[in-house]
């Protein structure tokens, strides 16, 4: 069983920045790809940042530039450093992880809580 655990959201003014954490723990061989997704009220859910294979990386349009993915692949966390804050970043942070786990076949696909990010006006 693999469970991860999301931290880092909060309230923000536009140009500030923030920064999420996603660790994951439990019964895990390998973690093949580390990403962010968000999703706004009424919008649906999109990829914001992706890292595969520990260091291949990438980003949304709206947010390259601004957001940086980083992982620790010892301890499996995934870093998502978010910089220059805009209102449009505003929504609900999910963590995704696809990895293969120690008792189990092929790839399994893992979702965090979600985490509040809101950036004011």
């Amino acid at each position: 069983q693999v469970q991860l655990v999301e931290s880092g959201g909060g309230l923000v003014q536009p140009g500030e920045s923030l920064r999420l954490s996603c660790a994951a723990s439990g019964s895990i061989f390998n973690i093949n790809a580390m990403g962010w997704y968000r999703q706004a009220p009424g919008k649906q859910r999109e990829l914001v940042a992706q890292i595969i294979g520990g260091d291949s990386t990438m980003y949304a349009d709206s947010v390259k530039g601004r957001f940086t993915i980083s992982r620790d692949n010892a301890k499996n966390v995934v870093y998502l450093q978010m910089n220059s804050l805009k209102p449009e970043d505003t929504a609900v942070y999910y963590c995704n992880v696809v990895l293969t786990g120690r008792f189990t076949i092929g790839l399994a696909t893992y979702w965090g809580q979600g985490t509040q990010v809101t950036v004011s006006s």
